[in-house]
C-alpha cells in the first residue's frame, strides 16, 4: 500500500505486513478522516488485506526518515522504533480464569508466512506435508509429569471452568492423553459455535491437532510420527498433501505456488444450513516431511479479501 510512483526499485524502505497495528503518527491516512481505533493504548489502524486499482495489497511501505535521521540495515528490525504492535484477536479469557502462564516448557503455536521467506535452499530436496489451516483458536493438552493441562494461546487454564468450551472439549481428551505415558504436548484449534464466527458451521465444538511436542526431547514430531500419534485421540487438522514438492522452482514461483494452492473450500463438512456449501479455507500449512522443523503458512487471499472489514 503505497503512492504509486513514489519508488523506485533499489529504494530502501519500511515494510509493515498485514495485522500490524500502525500509530497514526506514522500513516495518518489509514484512518481515512476518521478518529483512530485504539490498541494496546495505542491509537492507530490495523492493516488488513485490500484490493488497490485490482491488485491485493498486504503491506505498507513506510519512508525511513519516519524512524530518524541514520543509516538503516536490510532486514534490521523497526517494530520497537515504530511503536508497531502485532493485532490479536480479542483474549477469550481473563486472569482470574488462569491456573498460571502458558508452560515456559511448551513453545507457542506460530508459522512464518510464506511471503517471508528468503532461502531458497531450505526447498531444495525437500517434501511437505500439506494441512488445512483452520479458522478457530488455540489450543494445546498437554502432559507433564502426570499432570494434565489445558491451555489457550497465553493461559494455562482452570481444570474446574465452567461453561468453559475448552476446557469441556479439553476434558474428554484426558485419558486417550494420559495413557500415552509420556509427557507430551498436542496443539490445535478449537472450532465450532460461537468461534471465529462459526465458519464451518458446527453444531459442537472440534479440536484439530496440527502439531504434537516431546515435552522431554524439546522437539516437535514430524509429520509422519505425528500422524501415528494422533490416532489416539482421533482429531487432526485435514490432509491435503501427505508429500508436496516444489521441484527446483525459485523462491517467488514457489511462494505463487502456495498462495494459489491456499484458496479454496474447506474440506471440514458442515452440520447446520446447506451440507454442500463450503467456506472458503483460511489457508495451509506446509511442514518439512523431514525432521527439521521447517514449516510455514500460506494464508489464502480470498479468505482476507472476504473477511475484510
Amino acid at each position: 500500500m503505497d503512492k504509486k510512483g513514489s519508488r523506485k526499485v533499489g529504494d530502501l524502505v519500511g515494510y509493515a505486513e498485514i495485522d500490524a497495528f500502525i500509530p497514526t503518527k506514522l500513516a495518518p491516512y489509514l484512518s481515512k478522516g476518521k478518529e483512530p481505533r485504539e490498541y494496546q493504548g495505542i491509537k492507530g489502524e490495523r492493516l488488513r488485506t485490500v484490493k488497490l486499482r485490482g491488485a491485493i495489497s498486504q503491506g505498507l511501505l513506510l519512508d525511513l526518515s519516519l524512524f530518524g535521521n541514520r543509516e538503516f540495515a536490510i532486514g534490521e528490525d523497526l517494530t520497537e522504533i515504530a511503536g508497531i504492535v502485532k493485532w490479536e484477536p480479542p483474549a477469550e479469557f481473563k486472569s482470574a480464569d488462569a491456573k498460571g502462564s502458558f508452560p515456559s516448557f511448551i513453545p507457542k503455536t506460530d508459522q512464518e508466512r510464506v511471503q517471508n521467506l528468503r532461502d531458497v535452499s531450505q526447498f531444495h530436496d525437500m517434501t511437505f506435508e500439506v494441512t488445512e489451516k483452520c479458522e478457530g483458536s488455540s489450543m494445546t493438552l498437554f502432559v507433564n509429569d502426570g499432570e494434565f493441562g489445558i491451555c489457550s494461546r497465553n493461559l494455562l487454564l482452570k481444570d474446574d471452568l465452567t461453561g468453559s468450551s475448552f476446557v469441556d472439549t479439553g476434558i474428554t481428551f484426558k485419558d486417550a492423553i494420559m495413557s500415552l505415558g509420556r509427557n507430551i504436548a498436542f496443539q490445535g484449534e478449537l472450532i465450532g459455535p460461537a468461534i471465529q464466527k462459526n465458519i464451518y458451521n458446527l453444531r459442537q465444538f472440534q479440536y484439530r491437532v496440527f502439531d504434537v511436542f516431546d515435552i522431554d526431547q524439546q522437539r516437535y514430531l514430524s509429520p509422519s510420527e505425528r500422524s501415528e500419534v494422533v490416532k489416539i485421540i482421533g482429531a487432526t487438522a485435514p490432509v491435503i498433501h501427505e508429500a508436496f514438492s516444489f521441484g527446483d522452482a525459485d523462491l517467488r514461483t514457489i511462494q505463487k505456488t502456495a498462495l494459489a494452492m491456499a484458496d479454496g473450500e474447506t474440506v471440514i463438512v458442515p452440520e447446520i444450513g446447506d451440507l454442500k456449501k463450503r467456506h472458503l479455507r483460511e489457508g495451509l500449512v506446509f511442514k518439512a516431511q523431514s525432521n527439521t522443523r521447517f514449516t510455514f503458512k500460506a494464508i489464502s487471499n480470498e479468505y482476507l479479501e472476504k473477511q475484510k472489514g
